[in-house]
């Protein structure tokens, strides 16, 4: 059943993702307060803040994880995120990427990529299903997106972390999902598989809308997207990053630490 938006702002009907007037407390503690911000489709977004500021919980909103005291958050324009569970919300098209890969290590990275098609998940089904024609050129276009095409047959243990991270992102992708949530992708990474992650969000948000949490500031400046800042579960400021990057008040609490 669809949620409808009760808020007919143009925000909110022009917005893939549309949060207004988010809160959550824990035991007292506002994790997030009176948080807004928007989404707009095809349009991958950066989420900074220092430890605490609430993006972890952002996140976990957006997905269900979490239900908020208080305020809206909607997918397109009338999918009220705050009434679903996670495996609806996954199946809207909304796809989460955690900071650590969670990658089926013993399997291949086709096989990988193959148990994460789209579909019917059922024991049986998986088990007797045959590849279509389609399915395949599915994961070979899938697999050379995330670079791994010479490496499809590799077991997944075998990859980097970086890599790994790219399977992960592949694995999401082969969902078909609009919306991507991506946190530290480039934790842990190489210069050079740094900089090639930030090619491939580059690439994937020519399709997709991606909201990226990141600390590292210069893979953000690479990702040449709009930047919000949280601060104490809110947004401090917006814009580009040399814009936020001036501004006082980020300087005062983030940067400038």
């Amino acid at each position: 059943m669809e949620m409808q938006v009760s808020k007919k702002t143009s925000d909110a009907i022009s917005s893939i993702l549309y949060l207004d007037g988010v809160s959550v407390s824990f035991d007292g503690f506002k994790a997030l307060n009176d948080l807004s911000f928007v989404v707009e489709p095809g349009q991958m977004q950066a989420i900074i803040g220092p430890n605490g500021a609430g993006k972890t919980t952002m996140m976990d909103v957006i997905t269900g994880k979490t239900r908020p005291d208080e305020g809206e958050v909607y997918f397109r324009d009338n999918f009220d995120l705050t009434q679903l569970d996670e495996a609806r919300i996954a199946n809207l098209g909304i796809g989460r990427k955690f900071q650590k890969p969670t990658v089926f290590e013993s399997h291949t990275v086709f096989d990988n990529l193959e148990l994460s098609l789209k579909g019917d998940k059922g024991p049986f089904a998986t088990l007797f299903a045959s590849l279509t024609e389609m399915d395949r050129s599915r994961i070979e276009d899938v697999l050379e997106t995330i670079r791994l095409s010479e490496k499809k047959d590799w077991l997944a243990g075998e990859l980097s972390h970086g890599q790994k991270q790219w399977l992960e992102i592949g694995m999401l992708l082969m969902q078909d999902p609009e919306l991507l949530l991506v946190d530290e992708p480039v934790a842990g990474m190489t210069d050079a598989e740094t900089v090639q992650t930030a090619e491939l969000l580059r690439l994937i948000a020519k399709t997709h809308s991606v909201v990226v949490v990141e600390h590292d500031m210069e893979f953000v400046r690479s990702l040449k997207c709009r930047v919000t800042v949280l601060h104490e579960g809110h947004v401090l400021a917006e814009g580009s990053l040399d814009k936020v990057s001036n501004d006082p008040q980020v300087i005062e609490v983030y940067l400038g630490r």
